[in-house]
């Protein structure tokens, strides 16, 4: 599962890197209706080889429960799992308050003083630190003292947040952004495995859309709030503002949830027990 978890993480993250930079290529080469059209292809591609997939779900034929119950459900689940939800919450507010990646431009305009190649190079470096973590997990993954690793990670993420806001060296700056993309690829690896095998069969579907709920918000919100804060406190101080407060977080994180933060994910490798 672990070994799964980090070939998923190498292959988005992957895809993250090359894929903007592909489609700078072929938007120079064969402009923008044909790119998009090329793009609109490959979703094509993908959709086919997501509808062969063939599903080995066992569905309750006596069990018919509203949308807004299965919801419920999880997320009573999550709330009464101390250990998903301190994953969950970990990688929520760490992404809410460590993302400097809205205010890229202007640390490229302003800070370093380049242009759109240097915010392209900005933006890829964080992807190429969490695929190098991602293969390298795939070889040696992380079964003992994950959770102390896990917390550990987000606070290292959170000093390479502080670290590159106060830098005004852009190559210390790249180094930072790729050591914090490799703490943050830890992160998802041990959060996705935790996610797998913590859960039991039935309830993963709606785990799963609760996690994509919380962290798909925090990206957007962590965005605003980025933005927001620079606004008030200027573009240095908010990103450094952001870096504490995730430490402050994986603080917090390890004093509520002593489970997590002991947590050995060797020990998860068995049948979850059902939801109750």
């Amino acid at each position: 599962m672990g070994n799964a978890a980090a070939w998923n993480s190498t292959v988005w993250q992957a895809s993250a890197v090359i894929g903007p930079i592909f489609g700078g290529l072929l938007y120079g080469w064969v402009q923008a209706a044909n790119t998009y059209m090329f793009s609109t292809i490959l979703l094509g591609c993908a959709f086919v080889s997501f509808s062969l997939i063939k599903s080995k779900s066992v569905i309750n034929p006596n069990k018919h429960d509203t949308v807004l119950e299965n919801i419920k459900e999880g997320l009573q689940f999550v709330f009464s799992n101390q250990i998903i939800l301190g994953a969950m919450a970990l990688d929520l507010f760490a992404v809410l308050f460590g993302g400097a990646v809205a205010l890229m431009p202007i640390f490229a305009k302003d800070v370093f003083h380049c242009g759109p190649q240097v915010l392209g190079v900005l933006r890829a470096a964080p992807s190429v630190g969490s695929v190098i973590t991602a293969i390298v997990l795939t070889r040696h993954p992380i079964s003992h003292n994950s959770g102390k690793i896990f917390m550990l990670a987000a606070a290292g993420f959170g000093l390479c947040i502080i670290g590159f806001g106060l830098s005004t060296n852009l190559y210390l700056s790249l180094a930072l952004l790729a050591i914090s993309g490799a703490l943050d690829g830890i992160s998802v690896w041990v959060r996705s495995t935790i996610f797998q095998l913590a859960t039991p069969n039935e309830m993963k579907g709606r785990v799963a859309a609760v996690n994509s709920m919380f962290i798909g918000s925090s990206n957007e919100i962590g965005e605003f709030e980025s933005g927001t804060a620079a606004k008030l406190m200027g573009l240095v101080p908010s990103v450094v503002f952001g870096g504490v407060m995730t430490l402050l977080v994986v603080l917090v994180t390890s004093v509520k949830a002593p489970k997590l933060r002991n947590l050995h994910i060797h020990e998860l490798y068995k049948e979850p027990e059902p939801a109750s």
